[in-house]
């Protein structure tokens, strides 16, 4: 792969080069375009609600989105201390240890997207929408940091559900339905909340702290880094899972045993590509849908409503309902997990 790119980002590059001045010297006029990244975000503190204004309530928002975080740590702590059987933990792990070589390679895989991608929107935004170089830098930066949450959320996923599928198993052992219940959908929430969290808390930053006339910058950037990673991930992790699939089922023939026997040498490989194919694309995948219809947002406010006084409490409306859901998500697994365990943790069937 190294050597591939190394034979053809020179041709590329020149060839883009070259371009460029023809593109240039079209007399095509200078304007400030470039969709998301030419928008302003009003000052969010010149409308009250109530007590508070817009920009206090975000802030609040983004305390709870780090709790909401903390959350999702806390039950990734308390799945991995869940008691396992050796063997059961040493498959486990290996299975992860194959998810994570697949991961880095999809990493280096994802950064020679990232300069192609790189230089296209240095030409774009650049050269054809005469932007500022400091906004331009301001794209880069924040497409990494998409591509960052993607791929950080996807390696996430893969390690709480490496842990989730070894104390699941070893919890069956014990005939007791609930904890069969009880383990997925703890590892399923914690790896939800982070990812909602993570998104929401970066987002709310943007608004924040970031001054409104390069705010736009910001979310187109993010957005296109998230989508990349996410794409990467989503549609590499499908054809890993096929080709891992294809193989163990041939094992299964050539050696006449089963797809999941401990004698095919496909297993780990099957059982790797399954949670590659059902964990890092879905998990990147949902952190960029929720990134981007977030940016879709913001720019159909700022673009199709007229006064800055009604785009604030339509931006604090929309991020107001995000915050909240963080809050109802954890209140109703938290009901919902003491119920069923008062109704269901003693029973055997």
């Amino acid at each position: 792969m190294a050597s591939l790119f190394s034979r053809t980002l020179p041709t590329v590059f020149a060839l883009l080069m070259a371009l460029a001045p023809a593109v240039a010297a079209q007399g095509t006029p200078v304007r400030h375009g470039g969709g998301e990244a030419s928008l302003v975000v009003p000052d969010l503190s010149q409308v009250q609600f109530g007590s508070f204004d817009g920009r206090s309530l975000l802030m609040a928002g983004l305390v709870i989105s780090a709790l909401g975080l903390v959350f999702g740590l806390v039950m990734y702590g308390q799945l991995r201390r869940m008691p396992v059987h050796e063997s059961m933990r040493e498959i486990s792990e290996l299975i992860y240890e194959t998810c994570k070589t697949y991961l880095i390679t999809q990493g280096k895989f994802i950064l020679i997207l990232e300069a192609f991608i790189g230089v296209v929107i240095i030409l774009y935004f650049g050269v054809l929408q005469h932007m500022e170089a400091s906004r331009v830098g301001i794209i880069l930066l924040f497409s990494l940091i998409g591509i960052a949450g993607s791929y950080g959320v996807a390696w996430f996923g893969i390690r709480i559900n490496t842990f989730a599928n070894s104390r699941t198993a070893f919890a069956s052992l014990r005939g007791r339905p609930f904890p069969l219940y009880d383990i997925p959908l703890k590892a399923g929430m914690s790896i939800g909340m982070l990812l909602i969290s993570v998104e929401l808390f970066l987002m709310l930053c943007i608004l924040l702290f970031i001054p409104g006339a390069y705010a736009g910058a910001c979310f187109i950037g993010f957005a296109i880094g998230e989508s990349l990673g996410a794409a990467a991930l989503r549609i590499a992790g499908g054809i890993f899972t096929k080709i891992a699939d294809i193989g163990a089922d041939l094992m299964k023939i050539v050696f006449n045993i089963k797809e999941d026997d401990a004698r095919n040498p496909g297993v780990i490989a099957d059982c790797t590509g399954d949670n590659a194919g059902d964990s890092v694309g879905p998990s990147a995948d949902g952190f960029e849908t929720y990134g981007v219809t977030g940016v879709a947002l913001i720019s159909f406010i700022l673009l199709a409503v007229q006064g800055e006084a009604v785009q604030v409490q339509l931006l604090v409306w929309i991020f107001v309902m995000r915050v909240l859901m963080i809050v109802a998500s954890a209140a109703s697994y938290l009901i919902n997990n003491a119920v069923a365990r008062g109704r269901y943790g003693t029973v055997k069937r």
